[in-house]
């Protein structure tokens, strides 16, 4: 019960500290140890409550999480047990009932990966496809695909074997040169970094909790520090204050919607106020020390959570 009280203890941990770091003000100094972070208690939260539940259910075998898990393997080998004759085991009712709902949240998280994956792919190959059909080069904007289309938009659609940024016929007309460039650097972060694959197990959770409102929440704090990630990225090669005159040229034109899988260099309006003032005024950057601490204490407690699955009861 030691091991299952806690995993219990992390699991609550995880989202408090979710909570916390959803106001808190250091992610926008340092987006990227922020998303790790998110990512890490993302995790530490799926291993613990898993964790916790068989812990729980497991105690009669007294071989901790890993061991019981082998020890009920082997009653169910021996013994030809199914989901009705379960009861029978050591483990009783009640301790049944902490397994199946163990292995049942397993199954929802990984469906949820999948279907994700599914979708974005089948989206973006369609897109793909379709932008081959009614969008065409311009050596004015040379490593983009030009859409015809009077809103203002940029987006990247990422891929294994093709990526391709698109910029509107809108964008071009709003932006002046030096504002392309840097909204294309910005697109290009996005796909040298792989930001899709960061974001996707947040939205798998999306997906599988779509009536939960905090997964919606700590999904859109995760989008907007990928965003800022990018913004960062790009403004190591333009200027800081010509991507933030770019967004801003994008909110006054009517941003137009991007299609799913994408990722546009414009966003909801708040997002884009905060990128904004982050790019015209930024704050001092995330100390080492701080981000070594940080990072430190998400892996250790990640580290902890997976100790905690081989402790015996």
């Amino acid at each position: 019960m030691v091991s299952a009280a806690l995993l219990a203890t992390i699991a609550v941990g995880c989202l408090a500290a979710a909570a916390r770091l959803r106001w808190a003000s250091w992610p926008a100094r340092g987006p990227y140890i922020a998303v790790i972070t998110w990512q890490v208690l993302g995790l530490t939260w799926g291993i613990s409550t898993i964790g916790a539940l068989l812990a729980f259910g497991l105690v009669p075998y007294e071989k901790g999480v890993i061991g019981g898990l082998a020890a009920l393997a082997s009653d169910a080998s021996a013994h030809g047990l199914y989901l009705s004759r379960l009861a029978e085991t050591p483990l009783g009712a009640v301790r049944v009932a902490a397994v199946i709902a163990a292995f049942g949240l397993t199954l929802v998280l990984f469906c949820g990966l999948v279907a994700s994956s599914v979708h974005v792919l089948r989206t973006r190959r369609r897109h793909h496809d379709l932008l081959e059909l009614v969008s065409r080069d311009d050596p004015e904007v040379p490593g983009a695909r030009v859409l015809d289309h009077p809103a203002a938009a940029a987006y990247c659609l990422p891929g294994v074997l093709r990526s391709k940024i698109v910029i509107s016929a809108g964008a071009l007309e709003v932006l002046a040169r030096s504002e392309l460039s840097a909204v294309l650097a910005h697109e290009h972060a996005h796909l040298r970094q792989r930001h899709d694959l960061v974001l996707l197990p947040f939205s798998s959770l999306k997906r599988a909790f779509p009536r939960v409102r905090m997964v919606e929440t700590y999904y859109r704090a995760v989008a907007l520090l990928i965003e800022m990630c990018a913004d960062d990225q790009a403004g190591r090669e333009r200027s800081p204050k010509e991507l933030a005159t770019a967004l801003l040229r994008f909110g006054t034109a009517g941003n137009a919607q991007v299609p799913a899988g994408a990722m546009a260099a414009g966003d909801a309006e708040p997002e884009v106020v905060r990128r904004v003032s982050r790019l015209i005024a930024p704050a001092e950057e995330l100390s080492r020390p701080a981000a070594a601490a940080v990072l430190l204490s998400a892996f250790t407690l990640m580290a902890t959570t997976l100790s905690l699955w081989h402790l015996p009861m």
